[in-house]
């Protein structure tokens, strides 16, 4: 396998640098909010009561951390991503920018001749060693979890729905729309700008094509 070959030597070649180190004196952070060891904040970003964030975690500049969010350790969250109060993070995650976790999952019931909103009440949870492309969202459940299983990689400019969950390093490529409560399998691929309707179920090893 001479790529994974590759990526291995380029990784050991060439290491991630840390872009910077400490808590920038910009950077807001609520009295309950607990950090680990070696943890680097930047600029503008804003950390809510209750937050947990693992050591060695690195948060990029204009992020904002919601209420009760917890973090694990060495993760990486670029600029101006959003986890909304809740969102559970494992270790070694790595956010893209202008990504959006935990906000409402687009539930609506017609009453008449208008639309109501179902509350939505679950949380998101992503497993460790998940990567997460730029300006994807992941909506909260309705009433359980939207889960991310460990090692999944989602690209960029993604929409994963209330209640989905993606199972173990599944991979999802560019544009892709997962409506509610669907299910996509372990280990299966999904093509760019495909899309998968409610209570959809793609099962293990599945290859769905763009």
């Amino acid at each position: 396998n001479p790529r994974a070959a590759f990526a291995r030597a380029t990784q050991w070649l060439i290491p991630a640098e840390r872009p910077f180190t400490g808590i920038h004196p910009t950077a807001m952070l609520a009295s309950s909010s607990r950090l680990g060891d070696d943890v680097a904040v930047g600029a503008w970003t804003m950390i809510e009561e209750g937050v947990q964030v693992g050591r060695s975690t690195v948060i990029f500049p204009g992020c904002y951390i919601g209420t009760r969010c917890k973090i694990g350790s060495d993760c990486t969250i670029f600029p101006n991503v959003v986890l909304y109060p809740g969102v559970e993070v494992g270790d070694r995650v790595t956010i893209h920018s202008g990504t959006v976790i935990g906000a409402d999952g687009f539930g609506f019931v017609r009453d008449g001749t208008r639309y109501l909103k179902v509350p939505q009440l679950g949380g998101v949870v992503i497993a460790s060693d998940v990567e997460v492309g730029a300006n994807t969202s992941i909506d909260r459940g309705t009433l359980d979890n939207t889960v991310v299983y460990e090692g999944v990689k989602i690209d960029n400019l993604c929409q994963i729905g209330h209640n989905v969950r993606i199972g173990a390093h599944a991979i999802i490529s560019a544009q892709t729309g997962v409506a509610g409560s669907s299910v996509i399998g372990s280990h299966a691929t999904i093509g760019g700008q495909a899309g998968i309707g409610d209570y959809g179920r793609i099962d293990a090893n599945a290859v769905v094509g763009g």
